[in-house]
């Protein structure tokens, strides 16, 4: 045997011959590009012969379909559930900007609180009708919640599907990690819960701090005065000058994660918004720049809204004072029904769960 070859197998090395070295690619996470999850994956095994066989019963009938207009299209769920979060987003902002100039910029700019509530009477003309408020406001909500919590369990059981069990290498490998109870980090990875983002976390985060935001200031005085004709810049002065920290640490996480949620949403839907550590998997230079860019840009436009709503609502709003008279007592009694909700939800939880 030649002495050459010997040697070099023994000896082993990166080849520096080629005319093309290897590139190392720049990873997109899954989580954060919609545009994947747009296309429909390649079928299962299963799925493909199941479909195969419905391709040959169907082929008498498919050209009367399409002369039906019933051929139908090769989106699946997921790609109508995303477009239902996107533009409900979209409605619900054209509310969000409305209130926030009613409560905030134009406090801030006539530095009273009696001469900028003719304003949110007036906008309340537009988004508090019988009709205007279940379009606006309570329909977009539902929607931009519930098709956000459908995508992740559809893509949690296409992962299942594809990745978690399809296959004999995936069902040694759950073998492994179930048999070990010590490694509960390596087994909580192959559950198939696609990654969560800033954004949907502060979106979970933001569902309940809107939801009493909204009982607070809608459905409390519609149990208890009948009509939220009263309620207004006033009212929320009035619960400042009597339930001082709870209602600073309320309107303060309303306001710092509904900006950071609704910033950060639009530039994932502008497609500008950097993935998931991306400091840490992005190689290439240029693009790296152009990342870090977008990343100053929408944190800045963010600070400069939370600036703005906190020097409105909570710079001249909150520090207004009580409201005098019988307009301050129409407001402490519905402020007074807070402790008797609490304790009816306590009680409904406790009959259900008991703790």
């Amino acid at each position: 045997m030649d002495d050459r070859y010997s040697t070099r197998t023994l000896n082993p090395k990166a080849s520096q011959e080629t005319l093309m070295s290897l590139l190392q690619l720049d990873p997109s996470p899954m989580a954060d590009n919609a545009s994947i999850y747009e296309k429909e994956l390649p079928p299962l095994p299963e799925e493909q012969m199941e479909s195969s066989r419905s391709t040959i019963r169907s082929r008498g009938t498919s050209n009367s379909s399409q002369s039906l207009g019933l051929s139908g299209t090769a989106h699946g769920p997921t790609y109508y559930l995303t477009r239902i979060q996107r533009y409900s987003s979209y409605t619900f902002a054209l509310f969000a900007g409305m209130h926030v100039a009613n409560t905030s910029i134009f406090p801030l700019v006539y530095r009273s609180v009696p001469y900028s509530e003719p304003f949110l009477l007036m906008a309340r003309e537009v988004y508090q009708t019988r009709f205007s408020e279940p379009l606006l406001v309570a329909l977009p909500i539902l929607a931009h919640i519930t098709s956000g919590v459908a995508i992740r369990l559809i893509r949690r059981s296409h992962n299942l599907q594809r990745y978690g069990g399809a296959t004999p290498g995936m069902y040694a490998l759950h073998r492994s990690k179930t048999s070990n109870s010590t490694s509960s980090s390596s087994s909580s990875n192959s559950n198939g819960w696609p990654m969560l983002s800033y954004t949907a976390i502060s979106g979970y985060v933001l569902a309940p701090v809107l939801a009493s935001h909204i009982f607070m200031n809608r459905v409390l005085p519609l149990m208890v005065e009948g009509d939220s004709s009263n309620i207004g810049l006033q009212y929320v002065a009035h619960g400042f000058a009597r339930h001082g920290p709870p209602s600073w640490v309320a309107y303060g996480a309303l306001i710092t994660i509904g900006v950071g949620h609704m910033v950060w949403g639009g530039a994932k839907w502008m497609g500008i918004a950097p993935p998931p550590g991306w400091r840490r998997t992005t190689v290439d230079k240029q693009l790296r720049k152009t990342r870090s860019r977008y990343w100053w840009t929408i944190n800045g436009v963010a600070l400069a809204g939370i600036a703005l709503w906190t020097a409105g609502g909570l710079g001249v709003v909150a520090r207004w004072g009580a409201t005098e008279g019988w307009l301050g007592k129409v407001y402490d009694s519905i402020y007074a029904q807070i402790p008797l909700w609490l304790g009816k939800v306590y009680d409904s939880i406790h009959a259900q769960i008991p703790l």
